[in-house]
C-alpha cells in the first residue's frame, strides 16, 4: 500500500474555503462587535426574520450547520433576550425559535455594520467578484439543498455522491 503524500495547502479546497471563511467572518465581526453581534448570531437573526419561527432542526438545515453547533450559536441570544425558544405547535417535543422584539431591533441595528463589512469586502476583492464568489458557494452547497430526505447535511451530500 503507496503512504499518501502530504497535500500542500494551496491544494486543498477545505483549508482554502475554511481560510477564506475565517478571513471574511473576522471581517463581519469587527464591523458587527459594536452592535454586539457576532456574524453567525447576525445570520441567524436574519434567517428567522426572513423565515418566521423555525425549529431548531429546520433551522440548523437553513443554516447548513450541526445541531450541536447551532445550539452553541443561539445560547447567547436567548440569554440576552433575542430569541425565545419554546415547544412547536406541530410537535411539543420539537423545539422552535422565535424572534423578540429585541431580536428585530438588535437585527435592525446590524444592517448598517453588515452592509458596511460587504461593502469593505467588495471594496478589497471586487463587487463583480464577489457575486460570482456566492454563486459558486451556492453551488457547492445545492446538492445538500436538493434532497430533502434526510436533515443531515453531509450524509445527504454524501449520499448523492455515492461515498462512504
Amino acid at each position: 500500500m503507496a503512504a499518501a503524500t502530504l497535500p500542500e495547502p494551496e491544494n486543498c479546497n477545505c483549508f482554502a474555503v475554511r481560510s477564506a471563511a475565517r478571513y471574511v467572518t473576522q471581517l463581519y465581526d469587527l464591523f458587527l462587535a459594536p452592535i454586539g453581534l457576532r456574524a453567525t448570531q447576525f445570520s441567524i437573526l436574519a434567517k428567522l426574520k426572513r423565515r418566521g419561527a423555525l425549529t431548531i432542526n429546520a433551522l440548523a438545515e437553513h443554516m447548513v450547520m450541526d445541531r450541536t453547533t447551532l445550539g452553541r450559536a443561539i445560547q447567547p441570544l436567548e440569554r440576552d433576550g433575542l430569541i425565545r425558544i419554546g415547544p412547536a405547535p406541530s410537535d411539543r417535543r420539537a423545539r422552535q425559535l422565535h424572534m423578540t422584539k429585541a431580536g428585530e431591533k438588535r437585527l435592525q441595528a446590524g444592517l448598517e455594520a453588515w452592509a458596511k463589512a460587504q461593502a469593505r469586502f467588495e471594496a478589497g476583492f471586487g463587487a463583480r467578484r464577489a457575486a460570482e464568489l456566492r454563486t459558486l458557494l451556492r453551488a457547492v452547497i445545492a446538492p445538500i439543498h436538493a434532497d430533502s430526505s434526510s436533515r443531515e447535511p453531509i450524509k445527504r451530500l454524501m449520499r448523492l455522491k455515492g461515498a462512504r
